[in-house]
């Protein structure tokens, strides 16, 4: 891999072919599935591996989207049929105030949505506003929106380490919440949940560990849900300034290159949608959004950063170039990782 944006001196993969492959292959697909929206950075929580470094204090405006961007994506849209797929993130999505319209107006354009959503959210009331987000299950159900909530463990230890002291307990009541308006049992309403692991290691084989997670939330809560994510730690921002604290990076960004897997590339997230920031900003996925490493042209050449997504139809990002950085290790290692859970 080429690293366009380095994170650190890295040796040259052993296998050259690996190398190559990943350069030469690495583009968008020639049709565009999803769009990733972030919709803000703000959120009840300020967990350990976040990548975007949300946290209650990110409320600044040009942090999260406005109602006139939720319109201009509305519209690019309408502009763009193809899209079929939305995949909101943040932050805590649903602290946006533009989020439930957003929503509504996407479901009735049919559009399939993904929310993913923290799942301690329902049990918060925002100190400074005195919001509280109890509707959060029921209006999720009644638009049909797959939920993707995050559960880095099943046990209340290894959480409460990574997200802060009673985030575990606060998770399991909303995940109850979810399964009692239908999650998890009703085919229409799919509720995935999402591991990250708790030290720098790559993920366990992920169907062994969704049935470790079905059997533990099932006895001890009765929880129920669909399928479990296991997604690699991305070595960037707090996780990357958690790991230089303990002198642990230089062997984590090792570990990631040695287990460098060439058949996770063409399941890679980066190659099927585009993302944007709270402004319309365009990066290949999130991570990259959380490094301002933007969008190619189809010379590979940097795209101003004020061009924003409106200014370009799905068919001109399809087949782009796709922007690399030390980073892309985390999803090419092992079983591959992408929003979706593992690759192969």
């Amino acid at each position: 891999m080429v690293s366009k944006s380095p994170i650190l001196q890295l040796p040259v993969l052993e296998t050259e072919a690996f190398h190559r492959r990943f350069e030469e292959d690495l583009r968008a697909a020639d049709t565009l599935t999803t769009l990733q929206v972030n919709i803000g950075y703000v959120c009840n929580l300020a967990c350990k591996h976040c990548h975007v470094e949300s946290s209650p204090a990110r409320t600044k405006p040009e942090e999260n989207m406005s109602a006139q961007t939720v319109a201009k994506v509305l519209q690019w849209l309408d502009e763009n049929p193809s899209i079929r797929n939305i995949d909101i993130t943040g932050g805590s999505p649903e602290m946006n105030p533009n989020f439930q319209h957003f929503v509504r107006e996407l479901r009735s354009r049919g559009i399939s949505v993904i929310d993913r959503c923290n799942p301690t959210i329902i049990e918060y009331v925002e100190r400074r506003t005195g919001r509280d987000f109890k509707w959060v299950p029921a209006f999720l159900a009644e638009q049909h929106v797959q939920v993707v909530a995050s559960l880095p463990c099943y046990s209340a230890d290894n959480v409460d380490r990574q997200r802060g002291r009673g985030s575990y307990d606060a998770s399991i009541e909303g995940l109850l919440k979810l399964n009692d308006v239908g999650y998890g049992t009703d085919p229409n309403l799919k509720l995935n949940l999402v591991f990250n692991p708790n030290g720098p290691s790559l993920p366990p084989p992920q169907e062994a560990l969704q049935a470790d997670y079905q059997r533990e939330l099932m006895a001890h809560f009765g929880i129920r849900f669909n399928q479990l994510w296991t997604i690699t730690n991305m070595p960037i921002k707090r996780w990357r300034y958690e790991l230089e604290k303990q002198n642990k990076l230089p062997d984590y960004m090792q570990l990631l290159i040695d287990n460098f897997n060439p058949c996770s590339i063409e399941g890679l997230m980066c190659r099927h949608q585009v993302s944007i920031d709270p402004q319309g900003r365009m990066y290949d996925c999130d991570f990259n959004q959380a490094l301002n490493l933007g969008t190619l042209d189809q010379e590979a050449k940097p795209i101003p950063t004020d061009e924003l997504l409106f200014d370009y139809s799905v068919q001109a990002l399809a087949n782009r170039p796709i922007a690399t950085a030390d980073h892309c290790y985390a999803c090419t290692a092992g079983s591959g990782s992408s929003c979706g859970g593992a690759l192969v």
